[in-house]
């Protein structure tokens, strides 16, 4: 090639590079304008994401104490013996006062349900608190309106409540987490929900975890690109998007029609076969882990799909078998993002509502679920229920219940992130 040529070629060059660089320069500027309004619109789109459950949080703790007016067909004050106050006296002391102001039959129920001689000077005093006096909320007031318009709310039960007595309530209390349900929000309690929901997630998580965890193995380890495989991909991607209500219907259909014998318990000796029946802790936990089955698929295909293949090939180069590899260095260096995977899947299943009322779950039971084949209700059941109900005072416990759903989520959610993060540390 001539000189000439060569000089033509670098000049041809040098002037595309100085167009590049000259275009560069003129783009510059709109491309930070672009980033400083994309910017912008991520930062408002955050402030207005904690704004709003800010708020949320801000009614919801609003409404768990405030000014409550109780009337009482009999006043406490009123069975006090001498100048001892009736919360001070001893269980042996509160009996006759129980018995000489209920009927004898309720007398002997109370005596049936729980031997007084084996009761607490509290326990005493809340049934004659609940069985004599018979409190009775007319009226109850949030947080802010209790603390900002009290003279006003003083002046009101005085004129229309001249008999109430006007406390200041705290609505979620160590009672409230250890009573039962009941049809009086002055003594409804969320034990049995409690237990309810940890029995349900326990099942969940034993079921889903080990069964999703083995399919997303296969799926990206072992399953080659076959049209049957394909084809579980599409539905398993489109089952994680299918209502949690079609779950429950499933469940119904499934589990509490269909294999009852076995859901009840009555087969194995725990049941009735004449009364069993199927809607159990053991049908709803199944139920809920096919709803979450799908996420914890998707998750751990993610989780493996990130490990590089260069572990996977210095394993298989110090002779290990495939399973060997994916069992010591794809599954653990995965585990983080499982666990990530099961944290966002066992916190949708703990507040899911639809699929266990379809399923039967109880919204009114007063006793402790003593084991997967007991009937049972949950936390987001009992909210669901107490919100449904126009009476004073329901509204107040449903929101500590709501305080109480939110506690037990961070403390699993805490659990399952210190393992997470535990085994993160372990492969770096």
């Amino acid at each position: 090639m001539s000189e000439p040529n060569k000089s033509n070629e670098r000049a041809t060059g040098l002037s595309q590079v100085t167009s590049n660089q000259v275009l560069f320069q003129n783009n510059l500027p709109g491309r930070h304008r672009r980033g400083k309004v994309l910017g912008v619109v991520f930062l408002a789109s955050t402030v207005v994401g904690i704004i709003v459950l800010s708020v949320l949080l801000i009614k919801i703790f609003n409404d768990t104490m405030g000014f409550a007016a109780l009337e009482y067909k009999q006043h406490p004050d009123t069975l006090a013996s001498g100048d001892k106050p009736l919360n001070e006296m001893t269980c042996a002391e509160l009996l006759p006062i129980l018995q000489g102001n209920v009927s004898a039959n309720r007398f002997r129920t109370l005596e049936r349900e729980k031997p007084f001689l084996d009761r607490s000077q509290k326990e005493c005093y809340k049934l004659v608190i609940f069985e004599v006096t018979e409190p009775v909320i007319k009226e109850t007031w949030s947080l802010f309106a209790s603390l900002f318009r009290s003279k006003q709310i003083k002046a009101t039960v005085t004129e229309k409540y001249p008999n109430a007595e006007l406390t200041f309530k705290f609505w979620i209390n160590q009672d409230f987490v250890t009573s039962p349900q009941s049809d009086d929000p002055l003594q409804a309690g969320i034990r049995t929900a409690i237990l309810g929901s940890l029995y349900i997630i326990a099942i969940v998580t034993l079921i889903a975890l080990p069964i999703g965890v083995g399919a997303a193995i296969y799926l990206e380890e072992y399953a080659t690109q076959s049209r049957l495989n394909r084809i579980i991909q599409t539905n398993i991607n489109n089952l994680a998007g299918v209502p949690s209500i079609i779950y429950g219907m499933l469940g119904l259909a499934l589990f509490v029609r269909a294999l009852e014998p076995i859901i009840s318990g009555s087969v194995f000796g725990f049941s009735d076969p004449t009364t069993a029946n199927g809607r159990t802790i053991l049908a709803a936990g199944l139920t809920l882990s096919l709803l979450i089955l799908p996420i914890v698929i998707i998750n751990g295909q993610e989780a493996i799909r990130a490990v590089p293949n260069s572990i996977r090939e210095a394993s298989y180069g110090m002779g290990a078998t495939k399973w060997q590899t994916v069992w010591s260095h794809v599954l653990p260096y995965s585990l983080p993002g499982i666990l990530t995977g099961l944290i966002l899947s066992v916190s949708r299943a703990f507040g899911e509502t639809a699929p266990l009322v379809v399923i039967g779950a109880a919204t009114f039971i007063t006793f402790d679920p003593e084991n997967i084949f007991s009937k049972f209700t949950t936390i987001p059941i009992q909210i669901y229920q107490w919100t449904s109900r126009p009476q004073d005072g329901y509204r107040n416990i449903a929101a500590a219940a709501i305080i109480v759903l939110l506690i037990l989520l961070l403390a699993l959610n805490t659990v399952a992130v210190l393992l997470r993060n535990r085994y993160g540390r372990r492969m770096i």
